[in-house]
């Protein structure tokens, strides 16, 4: 009796040490790398002077600034969808815009996912005359999206400064 109770527990031991020892071993996952945000920003900035070159030469045709299912909140505008529409909204701008007058954009913060596919811009943006006088501003939202290795905006929204300062 005594040596089954003892071939019973030394099999016991093995049984535990084999299920032990054969346990599956986590794997370490991969390290994601470190996201660069000021670089991101600068990428972003120039993406935004790409886009305020094109504007100011009025050839809204060579716009890749927005994905095809893009949607875009203007002042005063219900809501844009698609990339035609956007382009076509900027035209009908442009055709109010005076010869020399010129917009520019200005990268303030990037909000960068983990795996560096989505960043959320804030920014801000100045439409001045010819000779550099503001004209007028306005901040903005942009939420991009990396498509084919570049980043698309697929969603933006600005809101224009008051032209007087408000009162107290």
């Amino acid at each position: 009796m005594k040596n089954k109770f003892l071939i019973g527990g030394l099999l016991l031991f093995v049984l535990t040490l084999s299920i032990a020892c054969n346990q599956k071993k986590e794997e370490p996952t991969a390290a994601v790398p470190a996201i660069d945000n000021e670089q991101v920003k600068t990428e972003i900035q120039g993406i935004e002077d790409d886009f305020a070159a094109v504007y100011n030469s009025g050839n809204i045709d060579s716009l890749e600034y927005y994905a095809d299912d893009a949607t875009s909140y203007f002042n005063e505008k219900m809501p844009l969808v698609g990339k035609e529409a956007i382009h076509q909204s900027i035209k009908e701008e442009l055709a109010n815009f005076a010869k020399g007058d010129k917009i520019s954009f200005e990268t303030k913060e990037v909000y960068v996912t983990e795996n560096g596919n989505h960043v959320v811009e804030i920014g801000a943006y100045k439409f001045s005359d010819s000779t550099g006088t503001k004209l007028r501003s306005g901040n903005y939202f942009s939420l991009f999206k990396k498509i084919d290795g570049k980043y698309k905006c697929v969603r933006d929204m600005g809101n224009s400064e008051p032209s007087q300062p408000m009162a107290q």
